[in-house]
């Protein structure tokens, strides 16, 4: 853990020192003995010169491999330069109370020890023992590898180069519909739900939280429910990731090309502004902030976004379609009519122009399908119409 303390303390000055900027100069800020510093950019090589400055004076964090430390800095100019191409938020501060951190080994030496286990060298801690779960070529090629501590567990990943893309040459389309009640929705009628806690571990997850509310921080029952709590988050991370792998491959092993829709998770996931009161200044009217809340706690357990990122990873270029999101499920996808009465309820939808009839989530995903295949542009090699994947589907609209 020393490891993970020294990257987050790095981080985190490094993170204070660049917040310094102001549009006239670079202000640094005032050393304790060295008095006030120059105003030359901030950029990753004066924080490196400055860490080694920094070891020097501190034996604790001399007591840290600089290969750690420096590796923290060149995460903290990652997120910078993340920020500033519009891919993240601002970076923040990391605090220990997180209990979860990582750090990154360069110059890697591995032994493998037999089918199931290998050993990696740690600076400053010697040889570690991991589970294999790639090929190990791969593991040997690598130059360097990610170590992270979350909810009581160590897990090493290591910089091997990109899987190859899945190409499944069957010429089959589909539209995937992401929801809320059912997670995902295919054209061809099936519907795929996103892993979730059992009655049980949700009752014992709820008590927990209400014991950890009660308890004092800092003390040893409550690091005790803490650990308790990431032994079921644990669990739960564990059957999406697993859940998100074998969807995705499935999908990419099945069609040639996949439509969603392109929605902002990140916009849909927002807390309501607040609604000032006009007849009571310093109040607030009611916002339906409790609501949203539960809506956006549905919305982040069902993985959309890592759905369609880890889709993305494994299909070619250019066969993961994404759709204006607008109006697909009020789109009948036999006549093209949309109107808000289309829609009767959740899991029904009736056209009030044609009659077409089908489960709600079906019918979107053949409206997400149809405009993929509208909006493609000639010559890609696939058609939509006489395809395996929609023969015989009743909600697609004729020919």
């Amino acid at each position: 853990m020393e490891h993970c303390h020294h990257a987050r303390f790095v981080f985190n000055i490094g993170l204070e020192q660049r917040s310094m900027w102001r549009p006239s100069k670079h202000d640094r800020g005032t050393h304790p003995e060295l008095g006030p510093l120059d105003a030359a950019r901030v950029n990753t090589a004066t924080q490196m010169r400055e860490l080694a400055q920094l070891r020097a004076e501190l034996d604790w964090l001399r007591a840290g491999s600089s290969v750690v430390q420096q590796a923290a800095l060149r995460d903290l100019d990652r997120a910078f330069a993340n920020f500033f191409s519009g891919r993240a938020k601002y970076p923040t501060f990391k605090r220990r109370s997180e209990r979860e951190g990582s750090f990154v080994v360069r110059d890697l030496t591995v032994r493998r020890l037999n089918r199931k286990w290998g050993v990696v060298t740690v600076p400053k801690v010697g040889a570690v023992r991991f589970r294999i779960s790639r090929l190990w070529a791969e593991i040997e090629a690598a130059s360097s590898a990610r170590v992270t501590h979350r909810n009581g567990r160590w897990h090493i990943a290591f910089t091997t180069p990109a899987a190859a893309k899945i190409i499944a040459g069957t010429a089959a389309v589909v539209g995937v519909d992401r929801g809320v009640k059912n997670t995902l929705a295919t054209s061809d009628g099936r519907m795929i739900q996103a892993p979730a806690m059992s009655a049980g571990e949700q009752t014992r997850f709820l008590a927990l939280q209400r014991r950890l509310a009660r308890q004092q921080k800092g003390s040893a029952r409550r690091a005790q429910t803490l650990d308790r709590l990431a032994v079921l988050r644990r669990r739960l991370e564990d059957r999406r990731t697993n859940w998100v792998e074998q969807v995705t491959t499935d999908l990419a092993r099945t069609y040639d090309v996949v439509a969603v829709e392109d929605l902002r998770v990140r916009n849909m996931v927002r807390r309501p502004a607040p609604k000032p009161d006009p007849d009571q200044p310093g109040a607030f009217l009611p916002n339906g902030a409790r609501a949203k809340a539960a809506l956006n706690r549905a919305i982040l357990a069902s993985v959309w976004g890592r759905f369609l990122t880890r889709l993305e990873h494994k299909m070619p270029e250019g066969t993961v379609l994404r759709v204006d999101p607008r109006n697909t499920s009020r789109t009948c996808a036999a006549c093209g009519h949309c109107a808000p009465g289309n829609r009767e309820s959740q899991a029904v939808f009736e056209c009030v122009a044609c009659g077409h009839a089908a489960h709600a989530d079906t019918n979107a995903a053949a409206v997400i399908l149809d405009r993929a295949l509208s909006t493609q542009a000639p010559g890609h090699g696939v058609s939509g119409r006489g395809s395996p994947a929609l023969a015989g589907n009743a909600n697609q609209p004729a020919a």
